[in-house]
């Protein structure tokens, strides 16, 4: 059963974790991206509008034109600035962000990123201590006045700070790190990048790489050249292409069936964290991935090949979209990216052709082993309660909400499929997406993340019911997640629990309860629990004997309560004591309840009703 985590007070606290340097990375990246990515869609616009409107774009037009260099050196900076005061400290810290960040913007003549992602968390953060300082020292009338006023004063110290201090650094270091990544492209050495790059994807460090360093670089570098290839360095869809067509070729089991359709969710939908347990399956598969992003970034090097802005996700759809209106530049773009992908193609087939150790549940596997190496290692917790109990504790939920670092990608691929389930089982239930950070302690909600973000959710809804999986991408807690809000509608259902209700009129043992359907049943299951086999096997012995007396094409099997298939052809028959067990877990499947499972006086006119 799926761990459904439900808050208890405890007597002593959970002992504190140690972080270690590649968590602290990744928290630093997280921040970066969720400041970056809630903005998307006006880097997009801007994109579009610099490809469609500036001189030698796909329209050419001087005066919409104009639009270009102010939403590159205030909007853009500005709205990253308000999203990381907003994070800290509400609206109010969003606004003395944004004023704080004023002063470096005008501080400088160069798009300012960076300085907005200093700034605007610094806003956030000066005027939330300033407001928990004086919280209970403001006369009851002059909280506006003070509120208002305390902004205002706040937002333009920290602009002139910003203008003679932080500006000229941070202008100074982005100057710097420009020039030396123009001397790495100018001396060809840009694809070397890909050697870090690809292995830090798969670790989960893409967020500080992409969007803390490549996207504040590509912007000012697009912004005087038109384009940038640091836009391609990260979201390239090829080496992770070419890696999963090698495993549809040449790979086994469940990793050879799933390809085909991870191929389209990473090449058209963007999200490439679908391929990174098949890269774990295999850790020379590294050297696939790395050769591929080094041949794609040569090829884009080669041929001066670049975006107007960020492509997000990094779908081939998006990079054609991002482009510059360039035959040359779409042909390099494509000729990049399918190189990228041969050449992965090529060493992943090598590597899987002589592979001999992968068995079938390889990629289960890694997807464990994922999510493991993504939270450091840290153990997931796992619940104990009773099926009874856990149905119990989805009583009031009314709303799922999937978070993630930045409230896209994986996280609305899983809640894309767990609401694909939810509305395919009748449930009327809202299943949204959103990033960890402005996720709500809502009444009402249950809380899906993936096993690293547990502590996080607690921390932000920590009365929510809160559920952890290895990989929002395939996790078979779903199917329990809706097996679990079944069950709850079903007991919220009855007027009384099955145990206080009235015994049948007859007395008559053989009788069968009123509610089968047997002329359905394709399969009758006797289910084992709690490690016993021995009565469940002996009576599945005797039924099959049964059956072919009496000529029924009906399979007979002994399986685990847990393995069971919720279909109303399914026939379970049960001891009391199981039956309740199975109620509280499945919702379809019919059950004979009886007290002899070596002869019940049943069988007789079961066997008889059978198709």
């Amino acid at each position: 059963m799926s761990e459904a985590n439900v808050n208890k007070n405890t007597a002593s606290p959970a002992p504190k974790k140690k972080v270690g340097l590649k968590a602290r990375v990744q928290k630093f990246g997280s921040a970066l991206s969720n400041m970056v990515m809630p903005n998307i869609g006006a880097f997009i616009a801007w994109g579009l509008i610099t490809a469609i409107f500036m001189a030698g774009g796909w329209f050419p037009n001087a005066d919409l034109a104009k639009m270009i260099q102010p939403m590159v050196h205030y909007l853009l900076p500005l709205l990253i600035a308000f999203t990381g005061g907003n994070m800290l400290a509400g609206h109010r810290g969003g606004v003395v962000g944004a004023i704080a960040t004023m002063g470096v913007i005008v501080g400088s003549s160069i798009p300012m990123f960076i300085g907005a992602m200093i700034m605007g968390p610094l806003g956030g953060w000066a005027i939330k201590k300033w407001d928990d300082a004086i919280s209970d020292k403001v006369h009851s009338g002059f909280e506006m006045l003070v509120n208002n006023f305390s902004a205002g004063i706040m937002g333009m110290l920290l602009a002139i700070i910003g203008y003679f201090g932080i500006g000229p650094v941070v202008a100074g270091a982005s100057a710097a790190m420009a020039v030396g990544v123009n001397w790495i492209i100018k001396v060809n050495l840009l694809p070397l990048a890909n050697v870090f790059i690809e292995p830090a994807k798969i670790l989960f460090l893409n967020n500080a790489i992409n969007q803390g360093i490549l996207t504040p670089l590509g912007i000012q570098a697009a912004a005087s050249a038109g384009k940038s290839i640091l836009f391609l360095l990260e979201p390239d869809p090829g080496p992770g292409l070419g890696l999963l067509l090698a495993f549809a070729l040449f790979g086994k089991g469940t990793a050879k069936a799933s390809a085909p359709s991870a191929m389209i969710i990473h090449f058209f939908g963007g999200i490439h964290e679908i391929y990174f347990p098949y890269v774990l399956m295999k850790p020379a598969l590294f050297l696939a991935v790395i050769a591929g992003g080094v041949t794609g970034t040569a090829t884009f090097s080669l041929l001066d090949v670049g975006l107007k802005s960020t492509p997000s996700p990094g779908s081939i759809i998006m990079l054609f979209v991002m482009s510059p209106r360039s035959v040359s530049n779409y042909l390099g773009l494509l000729l990049g990216v399918t190189l990228a992908t041969v050449v992965s193609f090529l060493v992943a087939a090598v590597i899987l052709k002589r592979d001999k150790t992968m068995v079938d549940d390889s990629l289960a596997a890694a997807q464990g082993q994922m999510s493991n190496m993504k939270n450091g290692g840290a153990e997931v917790e796992t619940s104990a309660a009773e099926p009874a109990d856990v149905i119990a504790s989805y009583k009031d939920v009314d709303h799922i909400i999937f978070a993630c670092d930045a409230g896209m990608g994986s996280s609305a691929m899983g809640a894309s499929l767990l609401r694909d389930k939810v509305k395919k089982a009748g449930i009327d239930m809202s299943v949204t997406n959103t990033a960890i950070s402005n996720l709500k302690d809502e009444p009402g909600l249950l809380v899906i993340t993936q096993n690293e973000l547990a502590d996080r959710a607690a921390q932000k809804a920590p009365h929510a019911l809160r559920l952890s999986v290895d990989n929002f991408l395939s996790s078979p807690k779903y199917d329990q997640v809706v097996v679990n809000l079944k069950a709850r509608d079903q007991v919220s259902a009855e007027p009384a629990p099955a145990s206080a209700a009235p015994q049948a009129a007859t007395t008559d043992a053989s009788e069968l309860p009123a509610g089968l359907n047997l002329s359905v049943v394709n399969e009758i299951v006797f289910v084992h629990h709690d490690g016993h086999l021995g009565t469940a096997t002996m009576a599945t012995s005797l039924m099959k004997d049964r059956i072919k007396k009496a000529n029924k094409q009906v399979a007979v099997k002994n399986v685990g309560i847990d393995e069971l298939q919720d279909e109303n052809s399914l026939l379970v028959v049960s001891s009391p004591e199981a039956a309740k067990n199975l109620r509280t877990r499945y919702t379809q499947v019919q059950v004979l309840v009886t007290d002899d499972l070596l002869n019940s006086p049943k069988y007789d006119k079961m066997v008889l009703a059978l198709k």
